[in-house]
């Protein structure tokens, strides 16, 4: 079986609805007397194409399908996910935007106190191990319905795992979760594959034999299931993972699975089998992602970018991301801390122009649109358009820009330039910001186009990754070397005065990373003093599930294996994070913090 053709016709034309149905009344207007596929999301619900209920609710409803949302409901009763009746074919779940955890805690465990992506800004609306906790509350409310888990905390945590907040290696979260299968990554081929070979299979949701469909799920690309030897399929080459008890019995077989995982992800080619217990879970490879048309498609859905108008109070979330336009998928860095590149792929997919321009004009007729698109960009503002020259396939590097930006890495940056030059000449539109972050080495790479960035399109404020600035450190981030932020300021500070304006880099600044020493923290620390800096803000490392980084601090040693020091109690990481927060000094051109970054960026 292959993903489905993701511009195919649709098994029956539905109308896209003005929003997805959240309550029964909602279904009796649009005439649906039950629902194909119910979506859980622990986010509350956002029609907007950064929200992933919303962007695979309105997918599925293209390819033929009718979809429903039950955003954050209770999860000591089935009450709310039972409301709109059972779906004919399968729940789909998410913890919503952030794992469930990181949404919760912060890097010393202590409570967040509010939470962006719910009405209010309440904390505590979702459940500690979302998917874990909605996934049980479906199989209470609806007997032998196939569980699909999906979003960003499923998708790292497919195989074993280090749980920080729990200080323990976790197996996968399917069989924590008992769910069906999950979907990783970017799901909209392998859903709608998956809604297809259900609906094939089966007449109705009644009839459904799980284990009958197992077998059939397992052969969709980007898909996760458990079974036995007999279960894995034929139709691609296997590698084997390090089991679950050889990684509690090993650190270092966390390394070599985490490492694996990532070779699966950028080659596109190998199914991967782990064997936890007496179970074996079987990742089929990435399916295809959407390309170029696929995303227009995708992004032309009458989405209103707007919450739900069942909702009384305000989205946080849904007011930062409402007139920001995500111009395309995927990072090339690779970064070792974060989770971009496992979940979308270091492959960069990128939307069209026409696209990018109709979705300007489509944001200046959004209810209270005040004339300024606040963002232009994506994971990394300045990859937009970004490509290999080569046969990615074959390719062993864990990054495509360190420790130098490979010669079959291309992208142009005059072209970034040209789009915002077209957004900004839509009509309504006043001001064009890039707020996303900038790959700094790639903008030093064309300096033209990077002039004219930071004269025209900052904004104030341009926000930028150094993170640290231990040549060590940086080599296990898989980040560019320090002097490349110190050039990029030189030309920053240059051009902002040029174009006679007051503007200020916004560093991302971390501590306690694996390998870092307070040494290394008080010399960071020194050199924003001696520029009369102070951070507002700085990120304490945060061991994310899935991610290489993770694996070091788990196992105290770099990939290769070799003891690195790690800041592990409280008390050490506090101190490392306390030596880049200094009493006295001011606000700078580099003024540093800005935002805590707990390395999920925007519209991961």
């Amino acid at each position: 079986m292959t993903p489905a053709d993701p511009l195919r016709r649709p098994r029956t034309a539905i109308a896209q609805p003005l929003v997805l149905p959240m309550t029964r009344q909602e279904m009796d207007r649009l005439g649906w007397d039950e629902l194909d596929i119910l979506l859980i999301t622990g986010d509350g619900y956002v029609d907007h194409p950064s929200f992933g209920a919303a962007l695979l609710g309105r997918w599925l409803i293209h390819h033929g399908y009718r979809v429903g949302v039950v955003a954050q409901p209770r999860w000591d009763t089935p009450d709310d996910v039972v409301r709109m009746g059972r779906p004919r074919l399968f729940a789909g779940v998410t913890a919503g935007s952030l794992d469930s955890m990181l949404a919760h805690y912060t890097a010393f465990r202590k409570k967040r106190s509010d939470d962006a992506y719910t009405p209010g800004g309440m904390a505590g609306s979702r459940p500690n191990r979302a998917c874990i906790a909605y996934a049980n509350v479906v199989q209470r409310a609806f007997r032998s319905l196939p569980v699909i888990l999906g979003g960003i905390e499923a998708s790292l945590r497919r195989i074993s795992h280090y749980d920080f907040w729990a200080d323990s290696v976790r197996r996968s979260i399917l069989l924590d979760s008992k769910a069906t299968a999950i979907t990783y990554g970017m799901a909209e081929n392998s859903i709608v594959a998956l809604a297809d070979a259900i609906a094939d299979a089966f007449d109705n949701a009644e009839d459904m034999d799980l284990k009958t469909l197992r077998p059939l799920l397992a052969r969709i690309p980007g898909v996760v299931t458990a079974g036995a030897s007999g279960d894995v399929p034929d139709f691609a080459p296997v590698m084997e993972l390090p089991s679950h008890e050889d990684i509690l019995a090993d650190p270092q077989a966390l390394i070599r699975a985490t490492l694996l995982l990532e070779r699966q992800v950028h080659q596109n080619r190998e199914i991967a089998v782990q064997q936890s217990g007496d179970r074996l879970v079987i990742l089929t490879p990435p399916g295809p992602p959407l390309d170029t048309r696929g995303l227009d498609k995708l992004a032309g859905l009458p989405f209103t970018r707007l919450p739900h108008p069942a909702y009384a109070e305000r989205i946080p979330a849904a007011d930062m991301i409402m007139t920001s336009i995500t111009t395309h998928r995927g990072c090339a860095g690779g970064c070792s801390f974060c989770t971009l590149a496992l979940h979308q792929g270091r492959q960069i997919r990128s939307r069209s122009r026409a696209s990018l321009l109709r979705e300007a004009e489509a944001v200046t007729r959004v209810r209270g649109f005040g004339g300024s698109i606040s963002d232009v960009g994506g994971p990394s503002a300045n990859m937009w358009g970004g490509r290999c020259a080569s046969d990615q396939s074959a390719c062993v590097r864990a990054s495509c820009l360190t420790p130098a930006v490979c010669k079959h890495f291309t992208v142009s940056q005059s072209d970034f330039l040209d789009l915002l030059d077209g957004v900004a000449a839509v009509p309504s539109v006043k001001h064009v910001r890039v707020a996303s972050g900038w790959r700094m080495d790639l903008a030093l790479t064309d300096m033209p186009p990077l002039a004219r960035l930071i004269r025209t399109y900052v904004g104030g404020q341009a926000k930028v990754a150094p993170e640290n600035m231990a040549e060590h450190v940086l080599k296990l981030m898989r980040k560019p070397t320090f002097d490349t932020f110190e050039r990029f300021l030189d030309v920053f500070e240059r051009e902002s005065k040029i174009a006679g304006k007051r503007q200020y880099v916004i560093p991302y600044l971390m501590s306690a990373f694996p390998g870092c020493t307070d040494d290394d923290m008080r010399a960071l620390g020194q050199w924003l003093r001696d520029r009369g800096w102070k951070p507002e803000q700085v990120q304490c490392f945060i061991p994310l599930p899935g991610t290489a980084a993770a694996a070091m601090y788990h196992a105290g040693t770099d990939l290769k294996g070799n003891p690195i020091p790690v800041a592990k109690t409280d008390a050490e990481r506090l101190r490392q994070h306390g030596l880049l927060m200094p009493t006295t000094g001011r606000p700078g051109p580099g003024k540093s913090g800005g935002k805590s970054r707990p390395g999920q960026k925007k519209h991961s």
